[in-house]
């Protein structure tokens, strides 16, 4: 079972405070009430945390956001448009294709790309230790 952004701050010793906690829960429940494809940048988190708590300022959740990263709570993406967005670090391991019109983020796994980047890597010598996929994509019309 996988372990909370709470649970992890406690495990690698990072303070919660009572903002940190409102973000944490915001960032944790963003998948389950915003949908699969949520990966919020730091306005977009900003503006649901304050409506929990409207005391906490941006730089609060900038501060957070950062942190959390730092200390491999959370993952940061560049999808090429222009603002970080973020994820919980999954224990498992997943790829990304991201619609390039409406930002959409599908997160996938496919069995055959993990074997070919491994054909790949022992092609040219190597033993893969680390990946990051990102397909960038337009909707076909049917």
């Amino acid at each position: 079972m996988s372990q909370t952004i709470e649970e992890k701050c406690i495990a690698k010793g990072v303070k919660l405070t009572e903002q940190r906690k409102v973000i944490a829960k915001v960032m944790a429940q963003s998948k389950k009430t915003y949908g699969e494809s949520d990966h919020p940048d730091v306005d977009e988190l900003y503006n649901r945390v304050i409506k929990i708590d409207p005391k906490i300022s941006i730089a609060t959740v900038y501060r957070t956001v950062k942190l959390f990263e730092e200390t491999g709570i959370l993952v940061k993406h560049d999808f090429k448009a222009g603002k970080a967005r973020y994820e919980q670090l999954s224990e498992s391991h997943h790829d990304h294709l991201i619609d390039v019109k409406t930002g959409q983020i599908i997160e996938f796994v496919d069995s055959e790309i993990e074997k070919l980047q491994e054909k790949v890597a022992e092609k040219y010598g190597y033993k893969l230790v680390d990946h990051k996929l990102e397909l960038y994509g337009i909707k076909k019309k049917f």
